[in-house]
């Protein structure tokens, strides 16, 4: 708050350059809860990497140094993206999307197979997952060509966008890489309710979405495990991380263990990443960790509510998609860390540990607090002296 009152001392309504105009029209809710999002990831990556360093042999501040390399660039992206206007957020989004693109071609030829999945993309030390950054990309690739379409009915856009779902959706799969098709599917369902398109095309996406999970469920051993394990905790399956994850939140209690004094996450793997929320519980508490849902479901809340004064589609359908994204990707990490759903390895958005995600999280959210920013306001006395210029006139 402190900084807040600072910033807005600093900057006069008077003042109209380009930073400030973005101060004066930005949601500075959404973008300290943002950041409050950073800091508690900052902790909690702080908390939980250690062990998981010791037990690939690496200094146990290996990951939390490169969590914080990833923190500062994603705020200063965010920031960055949020100053600029419609045209070039567009212009910008559509670059991002070709190239990641080219990116996902070569991850078959070039990428490097970890844990089964060949995802990752080798960059000067720097592992990148070109599908984190897809899902920001496709969202407002596909917003300009529904939108667009609105404005010119011969514009074939809705039937461009599905194209380009359906051809990433296969890129995804070559990996593969269900968890992100699930996201980018439900987030590409979202712009076509939001849109106005006839709910045939939701049901015969949902219809095409039972299909393709009977078949991976079927077809992949590793699935279907996953799937069993949901289903029939109590059966033969391996629930070991689910285990640990609901000790976890036993142990925390009301008030938590308190910060670092954790023990279940020396026992889960990769807990600084899939199984962070599961450190939240146990060494923050239950209602401190009601409260970090409570930040995610503002900042829903609130891009929405920004959202529903828009009358520009391109608006509604880009920031609306990727704040749908990054809600379901919230509920799912959260869902799974409570066996509420199947185990899936995907992050918490500002929190967990992982570059591609953080980075990729500040450019979409970047673009959201871009697209509502509301249009600079003309001031009370401004418009008296107009008004009574135009009544001299007369």
């Amino acid at each position: 708050m402190t900084t807040s009152k600072s910033l807005t001392s600093f900057f006069a309504r008077t003042d109209h350059s380009r930073i400030a105009r973005w101060w004066w029209t930005v949601d500075r809710s959404i973008l300290v809860c943002l950041m409050v999002l950073m800091i508690v990831g900052i902790a909690l990556v702080t908390s939980a990497s250690p062990s998981v360093a010791n037990r690939i042999g690496s200094d146990h501040s290996h990951f939390i140094t490169r969590h914080m390399i990833f923190v500062v660039p994603s705020l200063l992206m965010m920031v960055g993206i949020s100053i600029l206007d419609h045209l070039w957020i567009r212009r910008i989004g559509t670059l991002v999307f070709a190239g990641i693109i080219l990116l996902m071609l070569l991850v078959p030829f070039v990428g490097a197979d970890i844990k089964g999945a060949q995802r990752w993309i080798n960059l000067g030390g720097f592992s990148l997952q070109p599908s984190e950054f897809i899902k920001p990309a496709f969202a407002i690739v596909s917003a300009w060509l529904i939108s667009h379409q609105k404005k010119n009915p011969a514009f074939r856009g809705n039937l461009f966008s599905a194209l380009i779902y359906a051809f990433i959706v296969f890129l995804l799969m070559s990996q593969p890489d269900f968890g992100m098709t699930f996201v980018l599917t439900c987030m590409f369902a979202s712009q076509i309710f939001m849109a106005g398109l006839p709910l045939r095309y939701l049901f015969m996406m949902a219809i095409l979405a039972s299909v393709a999970v009977v078949c991976v469920y079927f077809s992949f051993d590793h699935v279907r495990v996953r799937m069993d394990k949901f289903l029939n905790p109590h059966g033969t399956a391996d629930t070991y991380q689910v285990d640990k994850s609901l000790e976890a939140f036993a142990n925390g209690g009301f008030f938590g263990t308190g910060p670092g004094q954790g023990t279940v996450k020396n026992s889960i793997p990769d807990v600084h990443a899939d199984f962070i929320f599961a450190v939240s519980g146990e060494e923050l508490g239950l209602f401190a960790t009601l409260a970090l849902v409570g930040v995610y479901s503002f900042i829903l809340l609130r891009g929405f509510g920004r959202l529903m004064e828009s009358n520009d589609m391109f608006v509604v359908l880009a920031a609306g998609g990727i704040l749908s994204m990054f809600g379901l990707q919230a509920f799912v990490h959260m869902g799974s860390s409570l066996h509420l759903l199947p185990t899936k390895g995907m992050t918490l958005p500002f929190i967990s540990y992982g570059g591609s995600s953080i980075l990729a999280m500040g450019f979409g959210m970047g673009v959201v607090l871009g697209l509502t920013r509301r249009e600079a306001r003309t001031s009370i006395a401004r418009a008296g002296m107009s008004l009574s210029s135009r009544l001299r006139g007369k």
